[in-house]
């Protein structure tokens, strides 16, 4: 039997906000299996982006550890997280992160030429995969809310990552469209076999993965 792909143990966060201490997490412990699909569920300020940020690499818990895929995360350098972040994980975020003065096609290319791993064929073929071959040459001003975080999904996907982390990818949609994104990530990761983990304050949405997790004042549920 396969050893869980993430593993989170006795995660701790504080924040400081002038002279408070703001604690986040409170000794949270979970663990994500390959291939599942997970959502994060919780109240605005309950912990839930810290909580992904911790999970993928990208912030330093103030004590305890997180291990994907047998490694120990924050042990290495930087150079050497941002290259296992690069090759390994995908993030789909709500604000969709697109830069303005590239197209669709560049924007999608971006992290294969930071990798240097992916070729235009492959970021063609993401695109067309999220419904948006004829729309790959236009700015991120010419595409709907929609469609951009669409070029975002396409660009999580473009280095074949293990694990995708998506925070709030439907908060700034109306229900329609973030329905038909949230249909359109749940498909992409499961015809590719990828390992999703989604951040949702909208508890419609949180029921739709394998798992549902909730966190409440910094402690799962």
């Amino acid at each position: 039997m396969q050893s869980p792909q993430l593993i989170a143990r006795d995660i701790y966060q504080s924040f400081r906000m002038g002279p408070r201490r703001i604690e986040v997490l409170r000794g949270i412990s979970m663990q994500i299996e390959r291939n599942e699909a997970v959502f994060l569920s919780g109240a605005s300020g309950a912990g839930k982006t810290t909580l992904l940020y911790t999970l993928a690499g990208l912030e330093r818990p103030e004590s305890g550890t997180v291990e994907f895929e047998g490694r120990r995360l924050y042990c290495g350098g930087s150079s050497a997280e941002a290259r296992l972040r690069n090759k390994k994980m995908g993030f789909v975020f709500q604000g969709y992160f697109l830069l303005p003065e590239l197209t669709a096609f560049e924007n999608v290319l971006l992290p294969g030429m930071i990798g240097r791993q992916v070729t235009g064929q492959e970021a063609e073929h993401s695109l067309t995969a999220v419904g948006l071959a004829d729309r790959m040459h236009h700015l991120p001003a010419e595409l709907s809310g929609g469609e951009q975080q669409r070029v975002a999904i396409a660009r999580a996907l473009t280095n074949d990552p293990d694990i995708i982390f998506a925070d709030e990818p439907t908060g700034n949609l109306d229900s329609k469209t973030g329905d038909a994104i949230m249909d359109l990530l749940l498909n992409l990761a499961r015809d590719r076999k990828k390992t999703l983990l989604v951040v949702t304050h909208d508890n419609r949405l949180a029921t739709r993965g394998d798992r549902q997790l909730h966190i409440k004042d910094g402690v799962l549920q």
